[in-house]
């Protein structure tokens, strides 16, 4: 599989593919160099709107969760279906992704892509109940896991080396502005608008992106007819999909915060851990075993590169340690300080444009300078940001000050971390490399998750045991949580020292067992 999709990148060898896809082979793969051509551009603007949507929408419903609830007479534990569920499946489609690439072009994965977020959007608008409901926010998460793969394989394959940087900050600014952007527009529109609404508003946009990209969206890569492994898809599924269900059950995704505050975990999540990982080991065996004749549905010869497999590490971790934040700051805002959601949207809004405001400048000064000396101190930044906000204070506006501060440092995390990962890769391992840092960011976002509710619930349990009330409980296990967070921060400030800059033909290095030749290339 993966030397034809390299082939297809070099050549322009016509194919049985339409006439579009083999016509605009051999350009893309040889730019001018430092230089990303009009048709180039274009394909990536495309991607990047699309992207925008799609992302919109993950964020755009957590505001909406109560007049839901409300409006079809739903319990708390059934509403939060509509996030556990989307979750899920972004965990189940995402691994796949990589073999979704390779056998397909670049049109047909992004038709699937957004045909599938537009039915999904559809059907959210017109459910008259909660199953029809569940059933599109599922489709739409489907969507939503092919594409950002999509665009950053597109991008690491169209854009030259020395532009990496510039552009994948373009695509940092869709990955902070989106969800920052989601729950204040979530709230806007609710003030004057049914829920129902909200799907109404993104369905038109997603639409004329999925006709526009159809017409001018020029195929990277003409796909192969290399059939997937069906024990793979399904050893994948139900791994990923009962690992993070696992994981979302013990932090609270359904009574998992009474559990742990009672010292115990839910049974049916520790049973779906042990499935999962049960899985996810005979996955990894099988994995192991098709790499040797190309057929693997997910390559793990990604990690044989020794920048790829540090700059995961480190982003396993911070994604922990950020998610843990991003779930409970929430909870404290509205219980403790009894704010509205759309108070709330609004003091994240802030930081989300922090993010996106400085994404494009990081993306040219990581071209200029490389990783490290933008990851140590963005990182720091992040520790020093999520330190304040420990501290719970009382004013509001301190506690947006912190998130400010932790969203600075993550703008000098992102763009360096993505592009260092993906740019470490040979070309043919892009679709597998891309597909496994959004499967590690899903598991680690449960994962921090689990851990720092599971921490806040027992803390407050104590808490209310010594005579606290309910409100002091979450605001001191919220406080020695977010310690926490930080000291994992601190961790991933000391994996970054060992993050090294790619050198400049990484992209063109053979797939091999293990990159060595990369490894002792690396310039420091």
């Amino acid at each position: 599989m993966h030397n034809n999709s390299a082939a297809s990148e070099h050549t322009s060898t016509p194919t049985s593919e339409t006439l579009a896809g083999a016509r605009t082979a051999a350009p893309a793969a040889t730019p001018a160099p430092g230089v990303i051509s009009p048709r180039d551009r274009s394909v990536i603007v495309l991607l990047l709107i699309s992207a925008f949507v799609v992302i919109l929408n993950e964020t755009i419903l957590s505001v909406a969760l109560p007049p839901i609830m409300d409006d079809l007479n739903l319990a708390e534990t059934t509403a939060q279906w509509l996030t556990t569920g989307f979750m899920l499946t972004m965990a189940v489609v995402i691994p796949i992704t990589g073999y979704l690439m390779g056998r397909f072009s670049t049109r047909q994965v992004f038709g699937l892509a957004m045909t599938t977020f537009v039915i999904g959007t559809l059907i959210c608008a017109i459910s008259p109940s909660f199953l029809p409901l569940l059933l599109g926010r599922i489709v739409q998460a489907s969507g939503t896991a092919i594409m950002m793969p999509l665009l950053m394989t597109t991008v690491m394959n169209l854009v030259p080396p020395s532009k990496h940087g510039m552009v994948m900050g373009n695509i940092s600014i869709v990955i902070s502005v989106a969800p920052a952007l989601g729950p204040t527009v979530s709230g806007l529109v609710l003030s004057f608008a049914p829920w129902r609404a909200l799907f109404l508003l993104v369905l038109p946009i997603a639409i004329i992106a999925l006709a526009f990209g159809l017409r001018r969206i020029e195929n990277v890569n003409e796909g192969s007819s290399q059939p997937a492994d069906v024990l793979s898809v399904l050893l994948s599924g139900v791994g990923f999909g009962t690992l993070v269900y696992g994981l979302t059950g013990i932090s609270g995704g359904e009574s998992g915060a009474a559990d742990a505050a009672s010292g115990g975990a839910p049974t049916a999540a520790i049973v779906c851990l042990v499935i999962g990982v049960i899985s996810l080991v005979l996955f990894v065996r099988r994995q192991l075993g098709l790499q040797k004749v190309e057929r693997a549905l997910l390559d793990l010869r990604t990690f044989a590169t020794r920048n790829f497999s540090v700059a995961v590490a480190l982003m396993m971790v911070m994604m922990g340690a950020m998610f843990g934040v991003v779930v409970l700051l929430p909870i404290f805002l509205q219980r403790v300080l009894e704010l509205s959601t759309l108070q709330v949207g609004l003091m994240m809004l802030p930081g989300g444009l922090t993010m996106g405001l400085l994404a494009p400048f990081v993306g040219r000064l990581f071209d200029r300078v490389g990783p490290r000396p933008l990851l140590v101190p963005g990182l720091t930044a992040v520790v020093i940001g999520i330190g304040i906000m420990s501290r719970v204070p009382d004013q509001a506006w301190l506690i947006v000050v912190g998130h400010v501060v932790m969203s600075l440092g993550l703008a000098f995390v992102f763009t360096p971390l993505m592009t260092t990962a993906m740019g470490s890769l040979p070309k043919p391992l892009y679709p597998h490399g891309s597909a496994i840092v959004g499967t590690v960011q899903q598991v680690a976002g449960a994962a921090g998750a689990a851990l720092m509710v599971s921490i806040m619930a027992r803390v407050s349990a104590g808490t209310v045991a010594d005579g606290g009330t309910e409100l002091e409980g979450i605001s001191s296990g919220t406080s020695v949580a977010f310690t926490i967070s930080a000291v994992l921060g601190v961790a991933t400030v000391l994996i970054a020292l060992f993050i090294r800059r790619n050198p400049a033909n990484a992209g063109d290095a053979p797939v091999t067992a293990r990159d060595d030749s990369a490894e002792t290339s690396v310039a420091a």
